[in-house]
């Protein structure tokens, strides 16, 4: 199991009306769905406005997605705890994440017990998460710069993987990293729309695909994605 902090807001700023802040935002998410007590406390536990640049601090406990430069955003936190909720992950599993951007994700799937492979696109946005994450004390992920759409293969196989970034059909790359058994949770569709897939590998040729909401991310870059 990787070594994570319990509470990362131990050695930084996260007041009580942070916590204040946050206890209400996993009221709010329950309210719309979440159910799995875990990932709510999860969700309550990671300090999200120290991934804002602090002059937006204001917005990090609103539930909606915001910009973090380099045209990409942090997620929504209800299709963080969406993503996370169907992703199931138990402690101590294997889990690539395509699409590290703020980091967040990674922080959210760290307090879950995951041990974490995380691979950013953009090396600004590589370089700036990689210093604040080991700033607040989260050492338990194994961070990239490069092309997530096609995975991390020498690393694999993994128990689960998790795509941050819409695709435009389901990458093959990643499937062939799944381990049997694995789930993979990715939005696939046109990069204005999308649906939520659960992919679970039943075994070496078998796939079994599970379709929920839909979201709206900004598209996958790579190989395996946009461009590709």
């Amino acid at each position: 199991m990787p070594a994570f902090p319990t509470s990362p807001a131990d050695s930084a700023p996260d007041s009580y009306r942070h916590r204040g802040q946050r206890r209400a935002l996993v009221t709010e998410l329950n309210r719309k769905g979440i159910r799995d007590e875990r990932v709510l406390g999860a969700i309550g536990q990671v300090p999200r406005h120290l991934f804002f640049d602090p002059a937006f601090e204001s917005h990090a406990y609103h539930d909606k997605a915001f910009p973090i430069g380099e045209g990409q955003t942090i997620s929504q936190p209800y299709t963080v705890a969406c993503q996370t909720e169907l992703l199931q992950v138990q402690p101590g599993q294997r889990v690539l994440e395509v699409g590290t951007g703020s980091g967040y994700q990674c922080a959210v799937l760290l307090t879950l017990g995951a041990e974490v492979y995380t691979i950013e696109y953009n090396r600004v946005l590589f370089e700036r998460t990689r210093q604040r994450l080991g700033q607040l004390g989260y050492r338990g992920a194994h961070l990239f710069c490069g092309d997530g759409s096609v995975g991390l293969p020498a690393h694999a196989p993994f128990d689960r993987i998790l795509v941050t970034a819409a695709a435009p059909a389901l990458p093959r790359p990643l499937l062939e990293q799944l381990r049997v058994g694995g789930l993979l949770v990715v939005p696939v569709g046109s990069e204005q729309t999308q649906r939520m897939v659960r992919v679970t590998r039943e075994s070496a040729e078998g796939f079994a695909r599970e379709d929920f909401a839909e979201f709206r991310f900004v598209p996958l870059l790579g190989a395996a994605g946009w461009g590709g």
